[in-house]
């Protein structure tokens, strides 16, 4: 079952939050961070003109959090040099959204922003 509305207005509050305190409002159109709810499945990309023909846009992932509805757990995933969703393992999966939107913006390993 997907996320109920309620869910989604918290997802916007704190992922969508994170997405617009890490796009500057002066590069609005050079660089965006934007997410996409897909099933259970939240990601985060950065969103900017390819650098090779700026006409083109690409999209590259910055960080993935599932929801496991069975467990009513949140895990976070990033993606690595193979393009390719990996675990998250310095942070347990929980109960609570915000503790992995503090992860991934605080980034203390350089997964997600580098």
């Amino acid at each position: 079952m997907p996320f109920f509305e309620i869910e989604l207005k918290k997802i916007d509050k704190l992922v969508g939050g994170l997405c617009r305190k890490r796009s500057p409002d002066h590069l609005k159109d050079k660089l965006s961070i934007e997410y996409r709810v897909k099933g259970h499945d939240v990601v985060m990309f950065e969103r900017r003109p390819y650098w090779d023909d700026p006409k083109e846009i690409i999209e590259i992932p910055v960080a993935k959090m599932k929801f496991v509805r069975t467990s009513n757990e949140w895990r976070l995933y990033w993606m690595r040099r193979d393009r390719k969703w990996h675990g998250y393992e310095m942070l347990n999966p929980g109960k609570a959204l915000q503790r992995l939107i503090v992860e991934v913006d605080v980034d203390p390993h350089g997964c997600f922003f580098g």
